[in-house]
């Protein structure tokens, strides 16, 4: 396992491990913000799906606990459940990024996310799954198989929603659209690049999604409102950044 490591910097406390990667952030005043730009492109799934008691989510990958905390205090309705192999990044989520402890919303699995998204129990379990898998080296995503994300789509329930953090410049980010496409039926729609390299993929499962993008608008206003994510930006970059996409959304 990676030694988890940590630096602050301007109010900003950052999770490495072992190296100057930086794994994840954390602002220190507000611990349940989404510091980083791609992290708040994850809860993307937003804009598509309404949060409703019973609602799941699957999120592989730990990292400082952002999309967790979020969740856990924007979509009440919502139970988490991570995924994250290293115990070493569960105890600094929660010591040092103020992740809370395990609760009805909450669930921590200590497993293997391509062991996770095999087996046959987790089928058709969540609504929402979100992936954000890297190791200390960060050449790309641990799992970027199309097993891997054959198995993402299974545990997807209909209709569902996946995001995927994947870097844009580097060699792995083709492979991995190439097989997020596969698996789901080349249902994918992308952010554009962030000022850190990373590309926000969301894929779907289930019905035909046609909406116009002034209704996906009005979406994202109440977000916007009830949550401060800059869902105000989102809307325009997907719809210029997607060929065939302009007009309105079909998917």
């Amino acid at each position: 396992m990676e030694p988890v490591t940590f630096s602050e910097s301007g109010g900003i406390r950052y999770l490495h491990f072992g190296s100057e990667l930086i794994q994840g952030a954390m602002r220190i005043r507000d611990p349940d913000e989404i510091y980083l730009e791609y992290n708040q492109q994850m809860m993307a799934w937003l804009l598509f799906l309404e949060t409703k008691p019973g609602m799941k989510v699957a999120q592989l990958g730990l990292g400082t606990g952002a999309l967790a905390k979020f969740q856990h205090r924007y979509c009440p309705a919502v139970k988490t459940t991570v995924v994250e192999l290293n115990p070493a990044v569960i105890i600094a989520a929660r010591s040092m990024f103020f992740t809370p402890d395990d609760d009805r919303r909450l669930e921590t699995l200590q497993v293997d996310a391509q062991a996770f998204v095999r087996a046959s129990k987790n089928r058709a379990q969540f609504e929402v799954v979100q992936v954000d898998l890297y190791d200390a080296i960060c050449d790309g995503p641990a799992a970027s198989s199309l097993d891997f994300y054959k198995g993402c789509y299974s545990i997807l329930e209909k209709p569902g929603v996946i995001t995927v953090n994947l870097f844009s410049r580097h060699q792995s980010f083709d492979v991995n659209l190439k097989n997020i496409c596969e698996a789901f039926d080349n249902r994918v729609l992308l952010f554009p690049e962030s000022h850190d390299c990373n590309v926000v993929a969301i894929a779907f499962k289930g019905p035909k999604l046609e909406v116009e993008w002034r209704d996906v608008s009005k979406r994202a206003k109440v977000i916007l409102d009830k949550t401060g994510l800059p869902t105000n930006k989102w809307v325009l970059g997907i719809s210029r950044e997607n060929a065939r996409q302009e007009n309105k959304l079909c998917i």
